[in-house]
Order: structure tokens, then sequence, then C-alpha cells
């Protein structure tokens, strides 16, 4: 939590009371599910929350703006974010049901009005959205195949364009290629410090 409250003072009250109510919620599912790695759950705020917030470094979403986190399992990044943008709606999609139970039960507990969780493949998502959130569950060329029948261009309300932002690592040359000329790579590192994050990027498309 310290981390948090270090990268992000301006949170209210009652968002740092959901962020705090994180730990023992996901400690709690991940002793009955393997939500998150055994070995990776000590490291929920560094290498989950903040990780999914670090799209919150790249775009400040306007009241209203409709997203949808693609792959989200327990809740990644589409919980953390929801929490950061209170006014926004998120739709939080995932074909494994008790992951996507997870993610429906912590939202409850914490007492978010602005997630839908759905079990479904992307694929059968019939709503439109502004942006597409997705943390490393698939290629690049996938996902943006997969976002471009679900974002609503008819409406325009953000710094960026409507598109798709993920968090990804590594070398992205290859899944990026095809994208060049509509794509935004930004080094997390230049928002958060910390080992974890020196090869992990946010990346924008414009679809």
């Amino acid at each position: 939590m310290d981390l948090i409250r270090k990268y992000f003072p301006e949170l209210t009250d009652i968002q740092l009371s959901q962020f705090g109510q994180l730990g023992a919620l996901y400690t709690d599912w991940n002793s009955k599910i393997n939500v998150i790695s055994r070995k990776d759950i000590d490291n929920l705020y560094e290498h989950h929350v903040l990780h999914s917030l670090a799209i919150a470094k790249t775009i400040r979403f306007t009241a209203g703006t409709r997203i949808a986190d693609i792959g989200t399992g327990g809740g990644f990044p589409g919980i953390p974010m929801a929490i950061m943008f209170p006014e926004c709606s998120f739709t939080l999609i995932d074909s494994i049901g008790k992951k996507v139970r997870v993610a429906q039960d912590v939202a409850q507990q914490i007492g978010l009005k602005n997630v839908v969780c759905r079990h479904e493949r992307a694929e059968e998502e019939k709503d439109k959205f502004e942006f597409i959130l997705s943390r490393g569950v698939m290629p690049l060329p996938d996902l943006c195949a997969i976002a471009s029948r679900l974002i609503d261009h008819k409406q325009q309300r953000n710094a960026y364009p409507n598109g798709v932002i993920c968090l990804k690592g590594g070398d992205l040359g290859s899944e990026t290629a095809k994208f060049r000329k509509v794509t935004e790579i930004t080094d997390i590192n230049r928002y958060f410090e910390g080992e974890f994050f020196k090869d992990k990027k946010t990346v924008y498309v414009q679809i």
C-alpha cells in the first residue's frame, strides 16, 4: 500500500480503503484458487496492483469512458483501474469462470459500483467500448484483431483516440511492426522505480 500512496498521492480516503482491502481479499482467494502465482502473492501491490496502474500514468480517462479489460483473470488491470477511475465504467472479461468469480467477489467486497464481470470469450462480447485494456494475455496482433470489432468510434472524449492500451514486457519489435505508425510505447520505469519494472511497458495502439 505504501507504493500506491507514493505514486498516487491524490487518492481519496475511499480509494485508499479500496486498495487497502485488496491484499487480504486476494490472499484469501489465492488460498483456494491459483489466481496469482503463490510465489508472487506477497508482491501483490508491486507486481499486480501498481503494474496495472501504469496505465493510469499513461492516460487519465475522462468521466463516462467505457472500458473493457480482456483476459482479466482475477481482475488485473481492471479492478485497480476501476478504483482509480470511479466515474468510468469497466467490463471485465475472461473465459475462465472461477477467475471471473474472484474478480466479481473482489469488486463487490470493496464496493465498486462501476464494474461488470463477464464469463465469456472476448470474441463473444456484443457491447462497444472506447478503450480495450489487457495485461499481456495474447500477442498484440491478436488483441487488436479482437479490439477492432469492439471499439466504438462515435464517442471521442479522451486525450488519446480510442484504442488499445496493454501492459507488455521485453522486446516488442515483431509484435508492434504492423502497427508502428499508430503505436506509442512507454517504459514503465519512467513512472515507477524498481527492478520489476525494468523491462515493462505500456503499449497504446489507435484502432
